[in-house]
């Protein structure tokens, strides 16, 4: 590595606004973070899947059409 053209890293604090508080290292220092793992829904477990559209439905619909037009045409029908 060359000399005196890399930054220097210091300890640094992180606070959440959940109230999460951790050391990094990283050339800013302190930092204050809306949103961090521990009240983060996909790392809590807590995230939920909306489907506003029916898209999901939609989609079952039409592969369910599929395959009852595919078996139909196997068995003769």
């Amino acid at each position: 590595m060359k000399k005196d053209i890399h930054p220097e890293y210091k300890l640094g604090t992180v606070i959440c606004a959940c109230g999460n508080t951790f050391q990094v290292r990283s050339i800013v220092g302190d930092m204050r973070v809306e949103i961090c793992s521990a009240c983060h829904p996909f790392f809590t477990g807590k995230q939920k899947l909306i489907d506003t559209a029916g898209r999901i439905e939609k989609f079952r619909r039409k592969y369910n059409l599929q395959t009852e037009e595919k078996q139909t045409v196997e068995s003769g029908g």
